[in-house]
């Protein structure tokens, strides 16, 4: 049985997701179909690679992950699936589904061919009638060459991730998760060569200063406390302890961050 992950800046909120899925089940029913995460800040393309680039390594090969967030649709942006040696991207070319590719380094890239599509009056849900379409022939068996004309040109992305400059470190909030940690794009290990577990750190947001102590979980700090931890993804999250450091710092995706390591 294949897998489907999905993951939008749908929401749950409306029937779109609930659409994808029938869709997909109606061509193949041998399928497990899991939600990547469907939150995305709406039209926030590099959000939704950043999630997507930090998923993809978790699930079995052979996987099929979608991936829709996308401003230009109706317009004459392609509409692509991705062969990688471990598993298949499918979405629009608008670089969402690059750096997740780049993890694998050798891939292909086909433009998916209309007559695999869903015959639609509107021009507005590729999800449900060019992406999901193409996700299910591919988890029933059909081959990128079945369903797509291979092309060299794509729209190429690359996450920047947070570094180092000089006594600081500079990074960029990319996700806010259900909890409110703020997910940036530095990872763990860029701090843990400058700093242990323990230091006392300056975390300068939005022209404020705070103190903030780098913890290996959140366990090892006080009841709402503000903190820095390395998450899941092995990147550097902004948190709270037992409280929401988003509604606390006032944070938004794409903001940046400063932490001083002196």
């Amino acid at each position: 049985m294949k897998v489907i992950t999905l993951l939008t800046d749908f929401g749950l909120k409306d029937t779109y997701v609930a659409q994808m899925k029938g869709v997909i089940l109606e061509i193949t029913r041998d399928v497990h179909i899991v939600d990547l995460s469907h939150d995305i800040t709406p039209q926030n393309v590099m959000e939704g690679a950043f999630l997507l680039y930090t998923a993809v390594p978790y699930f079995p090969r052979g996987s099929i992950h979608v991936a829709v967030v996308d401003p230009g649709v109706g317009t004459k942006r392609k509409a692509i699936v991705i062969e990688t040696p471990v598993c298949f991207l499918v979405g629009p070319d608008n670089g969402i589904l690059i750096p997740s590719a780049k993890l694998y380094k050798d891939f292909k890239v086909y433009e998916i061919k209309k007559d695999i599509c869903r015959q639609s009056i509107g021009s507005t849900f590729n999800a449900r009638d060019v992406f999901a379409p193409a996700a299910a022939f591919l988890a029933k068996g059909y081959s990128p060459e079945d369903i797509g004309e291979r092309i060299e040109s794509f729209v190429d992305m690359d996450i920047e991730f947070g570094r180092k400059e000089g006594d600081r470190i500079v990074g960029k909030i990319m996700h806010i998760d259900g909890f409110g940690n703020l997910i940036t794009n530095v990872r763990g290990e860029t701090l843990l060569k400058e700093k242990d577990f323990g230091s006392v750190l300056q975390l300068n947001f939005e022209n404020k200063t705070y103190g903030i102590r780098f913890l290996k979980s959140y366990g090892f700090a006080e009841e709402k406390e503000l903190l820095l931890t390395i998450g899941g993804s092995g990147f550097l999250e902004i948190s709270v302890n037992k409280g929401n450091a988003s509604e606390l710092l006032g944070a938004k995706v794409g903001e940046e961050i400063f932490i001083d390591l002196y």
